[in-house]
């Protein structure tokens, strides 16, 4: 199956892609990569991929242009992925929250069809602030109200194997406010991120920032100046560890 809509078949394509030697078996967690030339311009796919939640992000490098992102949880079994989305960059465009979408095996990597685009595997690299965080509040901690997970504004940031992504949304509107990633490190109190893609402003990307920080129990204080060179304090809450 292939949709004629290029918005849907970036919603549907990667989770088409995601198979198993095993149908039985849990997808294997971690970030996966794969790249589609579109228009004489090469489009990046980076699919993260936890127990039960995936973010498919696709961008453009060089020059660099955000294109979309969705998220949610899944469950899978029988070749079939259900898929209800937190997130979808394209709302407006395509209304969609849901999907069921067939799977098949196709060997040690994710291919579909007869599109040719392979997702591989990147390798592990295992840092402190590796895991899934909500934004709580800013800080300095005071015992002031903190957003938690039921709150439905969202802001999530995504430490997976050396890759960076923070996604603002609204799970019940579907409202989406941006998102920004690329790569990170982190040791010795020390976080550097270095921007690929940014929702908001394309010109971002490339550049690097670094930053302060200090896990305080599921806490991680965050400290340092923001993209636009502004002081910037930040506590963000865990909400599950790689």
């Amino acid at each position: 199956m292939f949709l004629k809509n290029p918005l849907l078949n970036h919603l549907f394509l990667p989770f088409l892609l995601l198979v198993t030697a095993n149908l039985s078996a849990q997808l294997s967690p971690g970030v996966y990569m794969a790249t589609k030339t579109v228009d004489k311009q090469t489009e990046t796919h980076r699919l993260v991929i936890s127990p039960d939640y995936m973010v498919h992000s696709v961008y453009q490098e060089n020059p660099a242009n955000f294109v979309l992102t969705y998220g949610g949880y899944y469950e899978h079994g029988d070749g079939i992925i259900n898929l209800a989305l937190e997130f979808n960059s394209n709302y407006e465009l395509d209304g969609i929250r849901d999907m069921e979408i067939n799977y098949s095996p196709a060997g040690d990597k994710f291919q579909y069809g007869d599109t040719g685009l392979v997702f591989s595997k990147t390798p592990e690299l295992k840092q402190d602030l590796d895991g899934f965080w909500l934004f709580a509040t800013r800080g300095p901690d005071t015992g002031q109200e903190r957003r938690g997970d039921d709150n439905a504004r969202k802001t999530l940031k995504v430490l997976v194997d050396g890759t960076f992504q923070w996604i603002a949304y609204h799970t019940e509107t579907f409202k989406f406010s941006g998102t920004g990633g690329g790569s990170y490190t982190a040791k010795d109190g020390t976080y550097t991120e270095a921007i690929v893609f940014f929702s908001r402003d394309n010109s971002r990307a490339g550049a690097e920032l670094q930053f302060q920080y200090e896990r305080m129990g599921n806490d991680w204080h965050h400290k340092g100046k923001n993209s636009r060179g502004e002081p910037l304090y930040e506590i963000w809450s865990l909400r599950w560890a790689d």
